[in-house]
């Protein structure tokens, strides 16, 4: 008797068009600074959509439940928040999708699609996972994105960033205890309000308008110490991956140093490019995102002049600079996960002076730590004074551990500060 074959792949909720005026999208807070205006952007397009804010230890426990405990960590939370989430009971499960995004690229994060829906479907089975990716993936779920919405997602990036780089330059020096969040709400309020009306891209005016905003918020002339983020995109930037890590150092008396978010964007698109001389990929698709990897790189390159003209603030790196950086430590070819981008950051923060590092290392994520913690003698030779401290990041790993170990670090930071 012939075996009856099923195909799993298809015995799940899909996402479609029509689901947008009646389902709730829920985010898992992965970029908290740049969601502040992207949730608001999605919200004008149409789309009811929810960034995730749960954050106890339940979160955890539930990623523990649902996945193997080999997964990576960020995926780990991603899984946790979600369920914790429709476990709530805030939301009409027949009513509610997920929504994850995917680079394309050599990482977990590109397959995390059949991990989540299989932890979601166990209890939550009519509950769809929606894509949102540039790279063909889950094309009976992906999120549909146009060229003016793409467009409206690389401005809000680069206007978070821009947030994001001016608050972490003057909350650890403001006069008055509370203006530098005044100054981040009033800066995200006018950014939104430009997308509603419509002049968003006009992002030099905008973005002169944020410097300016920030400005005029009285700072303190002392000399803290400075500490750089770099790592795994995910526990870089979230909260929740890495236990409110830009927080802690503010509480420490110094001065958290994030790169770009943009950076990330034009590593990935960068990469197809250098597929193409490497690798022998398509020509064409590499003239396709050249083309977009040049306009992105010209508005960067026009933000990096008015901070620069403007004078309050140190401006972000040239992604160009950063690429250079990279080939002092490590091939570009080397693209897995967050790739050269890690060791290209941390020899880019040594040279404009931020020679303390914290490198983020999150659980089950190789390629971070080949290319981060891997390349730390590489950059130590470079770079002799500076101060790296490569902190795991896992469900076991506690708060306190992870603080002690950067501490140590800040100890040796603050005695060359003296020097």
């Amino acid at each position: 008797m012939e075996e009856k074959v099923t195909d799993y792949r298809n015995e799940y909720p899909k996402w479609d068009k029509s689901m947008k005026g009646t389902h709730k999208i829920l985010v898992p807070d992965m970029l908290p600074w740049h969601f502040l205006i992207i949730e608001e952007v999605l919200k004008n397009e149409g789309y009811d959509l929810e960034i995730l804010k749960n954050d106890s230890r339940a979160v955890i426990d539930e990623g523990l439940k649902h996945v193997h405990n080999d997964t990576c960590y960020p995926c780990l939370c991603v899984v946790g928040q979600y369920i914790d989430a429709l476990k709530s009971g805030k939301y009409d499960l027949e009513h509610t999708a997920l929504m994850i995004t995917q680079t394309g690229g050599g990482c977990r994060a590109s397959n995390y699609m059949p991990l989540i829906r299989k932890a979601i479907k166990a209890e939550f089975p009519t509950v769809p996972v929606v894509s949102i990716n540039f790279s063909g993936l889950e094309k009976d779920s992906s999120f549909d994105i146009s060229l003016k919405l793409f467009l409206k997602l690389a401005y809000s990036i680069l206007y978070g960033d821009s947030i994001m780089w001016c608050y972490n330059q003057t909350r650890p020096y403001e006069v008055t205890s509370g203006e530098a969040d005044k100054a981040r709400e009033k800066a995200v309020a006018f950014v939104v309000e430009k997308f509603k009306k419509g002049g968003y891209s006009k992002y030099k005016k905008i973005n002169a308008e944020i410097i300016n905003i920030f400005a005029a918020v009285k700072r303190s002339s002392e000399k803290k110490v400075k500490v750089g983020i770099v790592g795994e995109i995910y526990v870089k930037y979230s909260y929740l991956g890495n236990n409110n890590l830009e927080k802690f150092l503010i509480s420490e008396n110094c001065e958290p140093v994030v790169p770009a978010l943009i950076d990330f964007v034009l590593y990935c698109i960068i990469n197809v490019v250098n597929d193409y001389k490497l690798y022998g990929h398509s020509r064409f698709t590499a003239k396709i995102y050249n083309t977009v990897y040049n306009t992105l790189h010209k508005m960067q390159k026009n933000i990096i002049k008015q901070f620069e003209e403007e004078g309050s603030f140190q401006p972000v790196h040239d992604f160009e600079h950063l690429r250079k950086c990279a080939d002092k430590v490590i091939n570009q070819g080397v693209k897995m996960g967050e790739g050269w981008l890690i060791p290209a950051e941390m020899a880019a923060l040594a040279e404009t002076g931020v020679m303390n590092v914290v490198c983020a290392q999150p659980f089950g994520c190789l390629p971070n730590h080949i290319a981060g913690k891997g390349a730390v003698r590489a950059l130590k030779n470079l770079y002799p004074d500076e101060n790296v401290v490569a902190v795991d990041y896992d469900p076991s790993a506690t708060k306190v551990n992870q603080e002690n170990r950067i501490k140590l670090m800040l100890a040796t930071a603050r005695e060359n500060l003296k020097g």
